[in-house]
């Protein structure tokens, strides 16, 4: 019996069918190693399902701009004959920006002084009359009707001197007005005017904009903002909770701006266009990298969800509107498992029905499984962090 083998093969005389069956059976013997492979169960990475109170963030497009804005006008006409700022320059309160040709408001002064001298001296011979005539209008030396127009004559060199010494006022104004100051400290802009532009109140020099801190500008839909304040019906409740309410801001380029900002105050109306009202937050800007007219996100905490299920989100599969998740049971068994599903928190989804604290569902090989069958699980990559 056992030269059994040998005779079969030496009963096939050619030596192309002898080569040809010895490798049929080496074929046969290769497909039944990896059918032994192919038995294995796949290898799977979970993650185990948390409960936490978990904040519910929401993000909305904000528009930066400055603190204060200030547009910076000059209060006399005149031509402007010096620049003393730099543009784009940080200028402090009271700073001179610009300077207007002071001559004409000089001797416009000097007028003023000199009809000023003029009224003082009519006052003081209209009260030498008085001073002179009323003891002889009480010996009856002289009509009583002359005194009483001696002292209608020294109200009105009073009144004359009043108004003089006003119109010094005014035009030493108008002379410190030629020095164009910046009203509020921040960051200065492009000049409007040149050396030589005349100019006058109606005209625009410059804007200087305070930009620490800085606003950040968003709107919020009506819902949101009725919702917020049913909660905190009272002015004082409403002040609390924005104290405990940061606001994160991420900037054009992706990151996250390193200074948490509050919420500053919520505009007076409603936009009938787009059913929301306008937000202001406040953020420090120190190092003034934010300017007025950048855009970023504003990211806020407006409720949380307590005892939220959360799970990573490639743990989720969407089948025709519906969700589903792969459970790993503690005998490494799987079931194909529906869920439904609620916000998303950074990398993590909260299910809303479906899945209990502790189970744990599959993150990674979910294409390797079906219901019912084992699995290896090869890590646990259970979520810290709410991220």
């Amino acid at each position: 019996m056992s030269t059994a083998p040998v005779s079969f093969l030496s009963s096939v005389k050619h030596p192309a069918s002898q080569a040809l069956l010895c490798g049929s059976f080496l074929v046969l013997g290769g497909c039944a190693g990896k059918a032994a492979s192919s038995a294995q169960p796949p290898t799977v990475e979970v993650a185990s399902v948390i409960q936490r109170d978990t904040p519910i963030y929401s993000d909305w497009v904000a528009t930066l701009d400055g603190y204060v804005n200030a547009v910076i006008q000059p209060r006399v006409s005149g031509y402007i004959v010096k620049q003393n700022y730099r543009e784009g320059a940080v200028v402090r309160q009271g700073d001179v920006l610009f300077e207007i040709d002071p001559r004409p408001l000089k001797a416009a002064l000097d007028q003023a002084k000199a009809q000023l001298t003029q009224a003082e001296a009519q006052l003081g011979k209209a009260s030498l009359d008085v001073e002179r005539d009323a003891p002889l209008a009480a010996e009856r030396a002289i009509a009583k009707s002359q005194l009483d127009t001696e002292l209608q004559a020294k109200l009105a060199a009073e009144a004359s001197v009043l108004a003089a010494k006003a119109n010094v006022e005014q035009a030493e104004l108008n002379l410190e007005f030629t020095k164009v100051t910046s009203l509020v400290s921040g960051i200065a802009g492009i000049a409007r005017v040149q050396i030589g532009n005349l100019v006058g109140p109606s005209s625009i020099l410059t804007s200087i904009s305070q930009v620490d801190p800085i606003k950040a500008f968003f709107e919020v839909s009506e819902q949101v903002f009725m919702d917020f304040h049913r909660r905190f019906p009272t002015e004082q409740s409403v002040e609390e909770q924005r104290r405990r309410m940061p606001l994160q801001l991420l900037l054009g380029d992706g990151t996250i701006y390193e200074h948490i900002g509050r919420i500053s105050f919520a505009d007076r109306e409603v936009n009938p266009a787009t059913g929301t009202i306008r937000i202001a937050g406040v953020f420090p800007n120190p190092n003034t990298l934010l300017r007025p007219g950048g855009y970023g996100r504003v990211r806020l905490s407006v409720r949380t969800a307590p005892g939220a299920m959360l799970i990573p989100q490639r743990a989720v599969t969407e089948l025709q509107g519906s969700y589903q998740v792969a459970v790993v049971s503690a005998d490494n068994k799987v079931s194909i498992r529906p869920v439904t599903v609620g916000d998303r928190v950074g990398s993590l989804w909260i299910v809303t029905d479906g899945l209990k604290a502790g189970e744990r569902v599959i993150v990674e090989g979910l294409l390797k499984v079906r219901d019912g069958a084992v699995v290896n699980v090869a890590a646990d990559k259970s979520p810290q962090t709410g991220g």
